[in-house]
This record gives structure tokens, C-alpha cells and sequence, in this order.
């Protein structure tokens, strides 16, 4: 993996976790039996973890 793709994906995944916070304080879960959205550390991952997958797809591989 170069340099590039590693900074692409951290992108990723920082703006996947602003995402993730910002949908558990916006939307969120009013019961509290929500398993990602009812705390905000679990939001945070879940989004960061798909901001990272999300970001790590927009990555072109280089040819052989």
C-alpha cells in the first residue's frame, strides 16, 4: 500500500467518524436499545469504520 492510499483512507475514516457522531447526536435512538446509535463512542466507530471501507473503494490499483 503506498502513501496515497493510506491518506485517502484516513480521510476516510475521519470523516466517517465526524459522520457517525453526527448521525448519533441528530438522529440518534430515543429508546436506548438501539445497539450502534445508542452510544456515541459505537456511532463513531461504526462510521469510521465505513468511511474507511468507503474511501479505501475510490482507490485505483496499479498495474503490474
Amino acid at each position: 500500500m503506498n502513501k496515497k492510499a493510506i491518506i485517502i483512507t484516513g480521510i476516510g475514516i475521519i470523516i466517517g467518524a465526524i459522520g457517525g457522531y453526527l448521525y448519533y447526536h441528530y438522529v440518534g435512538c430515543l429508546s436506548g436499545s438501539c445497539a450502534i446509535t445508542s452510544k456515541p463512542l459505537n456511532s463513531t466507530l461504526y462510521g469510521s469504520l465505513l468511511g474507511g471501507l468507503f474511501f479505501n473503494l475510490l482507490i485505483k490499483k496499479e498495474k503490474k
